[in-house]
């Protein structure tokens, strides 16, 4: 008894020497409510796997909550390992160069098991640099599809969602005729309508190949081809085809609520229509494109966030940040994400485990995202943007993109004057980091 008494005061105080010798690494995230939950398990299961490490996800707000305190941190010595940073603010990071560890450094000098080529090349396009080095490690990433409401389409004697921009006004007004008050939405206007029509029209949407090639970038959103959609949706939107419902993600609610038949948004919007569409049922279609401007649209360009590593760590720190990388990476790890948010699965295994275990099957149209997104090897022009100051560049573009749906502009005032007054946020960024 005694003996068994003493074995158990061992085990524990072995037990409380490993925990004690286990490295914290902590993450910081901008996933709230229930993505937040799920990014929790990822780190406990994570750790449950071995006693080495400790990953400690800590929430600090929004994506420019986030990156802010960051930089923040880092400069006052008390940064994280590991931060998450939304897709727009990837040339800040990769400014600082000082301040990161690049991924493709990192699981070279811990000797983790990494192989570039298992992520998909649309979405790790958007990370890597001139040499095709990955600078960060994908996350969440999205793109822009069309959600369509089947029933209100069935209403209205439509077989099938519209395929390219030009179809778009003959299946609005058949959807006019029988009551619904728009043809379609659509959610982050620079993003959907400008960002990824560039790409999916495989034009360029500022120079030095999209900021790619270096940060003395000038904008070309206001040449013909974008002026033509611009122009078009503006039209649409005097005669019902579109209607314009907020910056971000507010006009879902239009489409929730069936006031409109279509809505164009992120592919992780998934289980918010599922959830909150009222009174029918919905598809996803691929984001339409112009027949006129090109034959084989090209793939769309990624939302969402990577995770960076930043500097000033220990290498015990390193050695548990690539190991963890590594573990997020899995297979089972990256369907289950997938297959919980809605985001797409950043590596092809990922993809196909979730096809056989009939997720595509049981959930139609959870798979039109990564079919967009690799029915076609990226180009320079859809391998993503790397702009200086782009959240800035957005609010310009929102204001202006406004001020043409009021009619306070035309398409070309207004993406003229997005242009000159993004230039000089890019000119900024340039004189600081060029």
């Amino acid at each position: 008894m005694k003996l068994l008494k003493w074995t158990a005061c061992g085990v524990a105080a072995l037990l409380a020497i490993q925990a004690q010798a286990a490295t914290e690494i902590q993450w910081w995230h901008a996933m709230g409510g229930n993505l937040g939950k799920k990014v929790d398990q990822i780190a406990a299961d994570f750790n449950k796997s071995q006693h080495q490490y400790i990953i400690k996800p800590i929430y600090k707000g929004n994506y420019a909550d986030t990156m802010t305190s960051a930089i923040a941190a880092f400069r006052a010595h008390k940064q994280p390992a590991i931060v998450q940073v939304y897709e727009v603010g990837t040339a800040t990071m990769m400014s600082a160069k000082q301040a990161i560890y690049p991924v493709y450094k990192l699981m070279a000098n811990t000797h983790e098991p990494f192989n570039p080529k298992a992520y998909l090349a649309s979405v790790t396009g958007y990370y890597t640099d001139s040499q095709g080095h990955m600078l960060s490690m994908p996350f969440n990433s999205s793109t822009p599809v069309l959600y369509y409401n089947k029933t209100l389409f069935k209403k209205a004697g439509i077989s099938a969602p519209p395929t390219t921009w030009e179809q778009m006004p003959a299946v609005a007004a058949k959807l006019r005729q029988v009551g619904v008050k728009c043809g379609f939405t659509t959610g982050w206007q620079s993003w959907v309508q400008l960002e990824n029509f560039a790409a999916r029209q495989n034009l360029p949407f500022a120079s030095e190949d999209d900021g790619f090639a270096g940060t003395n970038v000038k904008l070309l959103f206001n040449k013909a081809p974008f002026v033509k959609h611009i122009s078009a949706l503006a039209k649409w939107s005097k005669n019902g085809t579109f209607t314009y419902g907020g910056r971000r993600s507010d006009s879902a609610q239009l489409f929730y609520s069936g006031q409109c038949g279509m809505y164009t948004g992120s592919s992780a919007s998934y289980a918010g229509v599922r959830d909150n569409i009222k009174g029918g049922s919905f598809g996803v279609a691929p984001l339409p494109y112009w027949t006129s401007m090109i034959q084989k649209p090209q793939n769309t360009i990624i939302g969402g966030a990577s995770l960076w590593v930043l500097r000033g760590k220990s290498k015990a720190t390193y050695q548990g940040v690539a190991a963890f990388f590594h573990y997020l990476s899995s297979a089972k790890v990256q369907a289950d994400w997938h297959q919980y948010t809605g985001y797409l699965p950043v590596t092809k295994a990922a993809y196909l485990l979730s096809k056989k275990e009939g997720f595509y099957q049981k959930n139609p149209g959870t798979d039109v995202a990564i079919k967009q997104m690799t029915a076609v090897q990226p180009t320079v022009n859809s391998k993503g943007l790397r702009l200086g100051n782009f959240p800035q560049i957005r609010d310009v573009i929102n204001e202006e993109l406004e001020n043409v749906w009021s009619g306070k502009k035309t398409a070309k005032q207004a993406l003229d004057s997005a242009v000159a007054r993004g230039d000089r946020l890019l000119a900024q960024f340039h004189s600081m980091h060029g």
